[in-house]
């Protein structure tokens, strides 16, 4: 943050995966209006598609989604600007997702392409050190072009130091670990929540209560509710993610702060749906054009919502109205070369 704005990181594809960024941009944010001033490169690193921030150090971490795998880790600069740290292999190909334990120790990998599930230990600044496990998961789908094989697309630390949730779009499946924090190693905790057939789960939302969660479909085009509880996830409702008819595929979700509604992107019909989640199954409300038929991810932050459009080469950034949820654009659309990560 720097006097009254904050900064906010974007990542992308770069040349390396056909991709239009050149690495990782910043951008100004002004929270009163929402709007994005963009600062420029300020990390040339190959695709950097996924970002996390460190909770307690001015770190942040991406993938390289590239076939030999790696993450960096960045310092960050008051004005934006990143300083490397570290570049470590994490052991598998086309890394997709990563996040950080809550206490700051552990930094967790998604390997899409090697169907892996990559653990670093982090020191006292941040800075990664040696992989201490790579756990593979084994299996497949039944979509052949999709699901051929392993592909772990999301890792979900519970905020609470209940399992690890890793999301694996080929196997149909959520897989629940426990870290042993002295060796950096992953535990399995049975057992592991299999999807119907096809799901091709993609990215999970936590309700702030810590005791529900919702989880994408990526190869059908659903959202399911789980409740959380101690010995797994228990599926309580399914709904379709999008309203609209066409190519629906989608990508990000996210539950806004105050937990009565659900954000869904639907790449395809290029939209967000928002869902109430007071009832016992999520109720589609609305449903908003993102301004690009491709809306990879997005982020909420202070009443506004930042949708990142991978093919359209754009930031749309959006008003969220707080009684309704419903987002209504603003401004005008920010440029982004292949954006498919916006990091508050």
């Amino acid at each position: 943050m720097t006097g009254q704005h904050e900064i906010v990181h974007i990542g992308g594809y770069t040349a390396e995966s056909d991709g239009r960024a050149d690495g990782i941009v910043a951008a100004r944010r002004d929270p009163a209006t929402g709007a994005l001033t963009p600062l420029g490169t300020v990390a040339v690193t190959p695709s950097p598609s996924f970002l996390a921030r460190h909770p307690g150090r001015p770190v942040l971490y991406a993938v390289n989604e590239l076939s030999d795998g790696r993450v960096s880790a960045f310092r960050v600069a008051p004005d934006g600007d990143l300083a490397p740290l570290g570049v470590r292999p994490t052991g598998g190909a086309e890394p997709c997702h990563l996040a950080v334990a809550p206490d700051g120790r552990h930094l967790f990998v998604a390997n899409y392409g090697g169907g892996s599930l990559a653990v670093f230990p982090l020191d006292a600044d941040g800075v990664p050190g040696e992989r201490t496990d790579l756990v593979r998961h084994e299996g497949h789908g039944v979509d052949p072009q999709r699901q051929e094989r392993a592909h772990c697309h999301m890792v979900s630390p519970d905020p609470d130091g209940g399992p690890l949730l890793a999301v694996d779009l080929g196997t149909d499946s959520v897989y629940r670990y426990d870290l042993d924090a002295g060796s950096g190693r992953l535990v399995p905790r049975a057992p592991r929540l299999r999807t119907p057939a096809g799901t091709g789960p993609r990215h999970l939302a936590r309700h702030p209560d810590g005791r529900r969660c919702w989880l994408v479909g990526e190869l059908d085009g659903t959202v399911t509710a789980y409740d959380l509880t101690p010995d797994g996830l228990h599926q309580r409702a399914r709904v379709d993610a999008s309203g609209r008819t066409g190519h629906v595929q989608p990508s990000e979700v996210a539950v806004g702060p105050d937990g009565r509604f659900l954000y869904v992107g639907n790449r395809g019909v290029g939209t967000v749906a928002v869902f109430a989640l007071g009832g016992a199954a999520p109720e589609l409300v609305a449903e908003v054009d993102t301004g690009g038929e491709w809306p990879r991810h997005f982020a909420l932050a202070g009443g506004h919502l930042y949708v990142a459009d991978e093919r359209a080469d754009l930031i749309r950034v959006f008003r969220v109205d707080p009684g309704t949820g419903v987002p209504e654009p603003v401004g005008e659309p920010v440029p982004a070369g292949s954006p498919t990560c916006v990091l508050m």
